[in-house]
């Protein structure tokens, strides 16, 4: 087990649960999902067990994600979920840790209280809350503690947030509920319209992998759909293209650059300047979806990067954060603007 006083920072996005630990780094990463018995309101499994489970469950088993845009939808579920998640990688039950949980930057007073005592009832001796785009920077290696402008877009799950950060907080940002599940949403509206095929969001997520992009590419890409022909009801196997996948993204993808633009034009000019000349960083998985820094690039005219490991930046971020509170506290309870509690 891990010692006394070990610190423990959690991504506890929509799509994945992320767990780093001090000195040890990230020891957990499964999907934000859960099996639940509903009868008995036991829970079944959790992470990739019961993503396996999806659509595959007898009637009284239920596979359910408990978080939506970014926040918690079932508090119960999150609560037992995290608590497993917790136990697979042996966090004291005896030497409880501090433990700091990221959440987007537009989220409210109670979704905020929600996180944390979700974080205190699963065994967190005190809970500490951070903003994402703040732990993405952490996590990318940028001394927010300078007097720079450094603007950061995480494209999560459910929710992607834009925000310019400077002197250890968040000067401007944007938040939206405009992310990786809106591309899969997308992809399966598309694929039932254009082919009258149903397909699931694992085949949709799956697509999106492997053909979709936010910018055409030089070289067509295509791949094999499996779905349920929606006139006869049986099977259909079929192609699509990386040209299609774009035409069902595009518009998606164009609501995340327009909220980049828009956090440009509440951005202070001397901060302004220094983006320009730094340029933006993208993290979050939704980054990694083709093109997107060039779409970034084309319409802002500032050159957008993706970060190295963008799927791990908010969870580095965030651990690392408790070794930087004298950073990012601006007074006796507050954290990079957000209040903690210790319960």
């Amino acid at each position: 087990m891990f010692g006394f006083g070990q610190d423990v920072g959690v991504d506890l996005g929509t799509a994945t649960v992320l767990i780093y630990v001090k000195g040890k780094g990230i020891v957990l990463k499964e999907p934000s999902v859960a099996a639940v018995d509903k009868l008995t309101g036991r829970l079944f499994a959790v992470g990739y067990e019961a993503q396996r489970m999806i659509g595959r469950t007898p009637g009284n088993i239920v596979a359910v994600r408990p978080l939506r845009d970014g926040v918690i939808s079932d508090y119960d579920v999150t609560e037992q979920m995290l608590k497993s998640f917790l136990n697979k990688v042996n966090i004291s039950k005896i030497f409880k840790p501090n433990i700091m949980i990221c959440v987007p930057s537009g989220v409210t007073d109670v979704e905020e209280r929600a996180v944390k005592d979700a974080a205190i009832q699963a065994g967190a001796k005190k809970s500490f809350i951070i903003e994402e785009p703040i732990a993405a920077a952490i996590g990318t290696g940028v001394d927010i503690s300078q007097p720079n402008g450094t603007m950061i877009v995480d494209i999560g799950g459910g929710t992607t947030d834009v925000a310019v950060i400077s002197l250890g907080g968040v000067v401007v940002s944007t938040s939206i509920k405009v992310a990786g599940d809106k591309f899969d949403d997308a992809i399966i509206k598309y694929i039932r319209k254009k082919h009258n095929v149903l397909i699931g969001e694992r085949t949709a997520e799956q697509i999106k992998y492997e053909v979709g992009c936010a910018y055409l590419p030089e070289e067509e890409r295509t791949t094999e759909v499996k779905g349920r022909n929606l006139l006869t009801g049986l099977p259909k196997i079929f192609t699509v293209t990386s040209t299609e996948i774009h035409e069902a993204l595009i518009d998606t993808a164009n609501l995340i650059v327009d909220a980049v633009h828009q956090t440009l034009e509440k951005t202070p000019p001397e901060l302004v300047g220094d983006i320009a000349s730094g340029g933006i960083i993208m993290t979050g998985g939704g980054s990694l979806l083709g093109g997107f820094p060039q779409l970034i690039t084309e319409r802002t005219g500032i050159k957008a990067t993706v970060a190295d490991d963008p799927t791990t930046c908010v969870a580095l971020g965030t651990g690392k954060a408790l070794e930087q509170m004298h950073l990012l506290t601006d007074d006796s309870n507050s954290v990079a603007g957000r209040k903690y509690y210790d319960l």
